[in-house]
């Protein structure tokens, strides 16, 4: 029974010591990723945070850090596309009011309808996102 104990505390001891070693090795990187969202370069942020995941999958607590870093990273990247959405979206039904081709209303339309949807959907990437960080 006490050989058991002594090998299952070796066993966690070297699964340990190997998590702190990923987590080490991932610091360098991980400096780079905060860098990157500070500068708000959200795109390669989130880049290397997927660099981060593959190369050092066993780094937990710089996986940790990086999700929070993800979220808020996917976050902005979302209220930027909401913007850039809605004022395409205004401008789309602006043009449609003094458009009388009716062909050239309908394709309007058809734009109009597909940044709706898109806003939408960005909308609700943004209440994913809020709810998970809770």
């Amino acid at each position: 029974m006490m050989k058991k104990i002594i090998i299952l505390a070796a066993a966690i001891a070297v699964l340990a010591a190997c998590s702190a070693n990923d987590d080490e090795k991932a610091e360098k990187l991980m400096q780079q990723i905060e860098q990157l969202y500070e500068q708000k370069q959200y795109s390669a942020t989130l880049d290397s945070i997927e660099a981060l995941r593959n190369q050092f999958p066993k780094a937990v607590e710089s996986r940790k850090r990086a999700l929070v870093i993800w979220n808020d990273a996917s976050l902005q990247m979302a209220r930027a596309d909401i913007a850039k959405t809605d004022s395409a979206l205004l401008a789309t039904e602006e043009l449609m009011k003094n458009e009388t081709d009716i062909y050239k209303h309908n394709i309007l339309g058809l734009q109009r309808d597909s940044l709706k949807a898109r806003y939408e959907a960005l909308c609700g990437v943004v209440k994913m996102i809020l709810h998970r960080k809770k």
